[in-house]
């Protein structure tokens, strides 16, 4: 059995393996892609590629946004703890610290969470236009108003499922999956945009709460959650209906010989919500037990890859815990020690 405080850590630094990965070639076509790293794709950190305008040649594999929001989820809910504060309402409030992180006047913004004087996490990561415009109406008491189901809401909420697996913090899964949809909501208000999130929370939950997780269990969880959000979102039957499609097909490429680019191309590009996790649900079932090969499939497509392997790595980092990661992907992945302490932080359940 791997305990608790192993399977935090490694859903966290899964996610950022995938991301880090990812991020190298995230907006790059599949042919790009083969062209740069050869026919098998980029299989290792890429140090020195990056999108942020950051200087990447300290050798370090770069995180992009997908982990800085991962990151101050996590804070927002430890925030929650500390202060007594409604958990939605401070996860909207370490989400607007990020979002100053993005802006030339971070360093002169109040903050709760101690991520926030990072260095790393006042770099531009290619931060997602909906997340930006929807954290700006906010920063100014409006509310946001789009009908977003981009994938930025379902990369980022993986840490409340992990803060969930101390006993009582919540009180039920079903109100642990509302805490995940109402978080991603804040920015994405189709409902693909935070039906997914629900649903990602719920799996990872799952996995990480059972003793000896299989491929089959993988797809009962998911099953069982779609069950569950088919209740919560009953007006929304066609997006339900519309991601249980996802999904179907997702498990049957799974079991197909399809290569795996070609089984994610027909999935989609990842950009949305509903695809991301539908994509991320694929790598994970046929790649169950191989980390690596999973992260490789997460990554080596033409769309959003630096999402999909950060949820990949969500999902897998929760069934094999941290000790069982491969070491060539831990080190030298920027922020190491610092997810480590966060991830630590969720298992006790308060923040430093």
């Amino acid at each position: 059995m791997v305990p608790d405080k192993d399977r935090i850590r490694g859903s966290l630094i899964g996610g950022a393996i995938g991301d880090a990965l990812g991020y190298a070639v995230e907006f790059d076509s599949y042919g790009a892609i083969t062209h740069l790293y050869g026919q098998e794709g980029i299989r290792r950190y890429d140090t020195h590629r990056n999108w942020g305008g950051y200087d990447g040649s300290d050798g370090k594999a770069l995180i992009s946004d997908d982990t800085q929001m991962t990151l101050f989820t996590a804070c927002g809910i430890l925030n929650a703890v500390k202060t007594g504060r409604q958990v939605n309402h401070s996860i909207c409030s370490a989400y607007l610290e990020w979002y100053h992180t993005q802006t030339d006047k971070a360093s002169k913004k109040p903050h709760d969470c101690w991520i926030k004087t990072l260095p790393e996490m006042n770099q531009r990561r290619a931060p997602g236009n909906t997340c930006m415009s929807a954290l700006y109406a906010i920063s100014n008491d409006r509310e946001p108003r789009n009908n977003s189901k981009g994938c930025g809401g379902v990369m980022r909420v993986a840490p409340i499922a992990l803060y969930g697996l101390g006993e009582g913090r919540f009180s039920d899964i079903e109100e642990m999956d509302k805490v995940a949809a109402s978080a991603a909501e804040m920015t994405h208000q189709h409902p693909l945009g935070y039906i997914p999130a629900a649903l990602m929370v719920h799996v990872v939950y799952r996995l990480a709460t059972d003793d000896a997780p299989t491929r089959d269990a993988l797809v009962a969880y998911v099953e069982e959650g779609l069950a569950m959000l088919d209740r919560l979102f009953s007006s929304h039957a066609d997006d339900m209906d519309y991601m249980r499609m996802l999904v179907k097909k997702a498990f049957t490429f799974a079991a197909s010989d399809l290569p795996d680019h070609e089984a994610i191309e027909l999935i989609g590009g990842g950009w949305v919500g509903d695809e991301a996790l539908a994509i991320a649900l694929y790598c994970a079932a046929k790649y169950f037990d191989d980390f690596e090969k999973a992260m490789i499939a997460a990554v080596n497509h033409s769309g959003d890859s630096d999402s999909t392997g950060a949820i990949t790595g969500n999902i897998l980092g929760a069934v094999l815990g941290y000790e069982a990661l491969p070491d060539f992907y831990k080190k030298d992945l920027e922020l190491h020690d610092v997810i480590l302490a966060v991830a630590d932080d969720l298992w006790e359940g308060k923040r430093r």
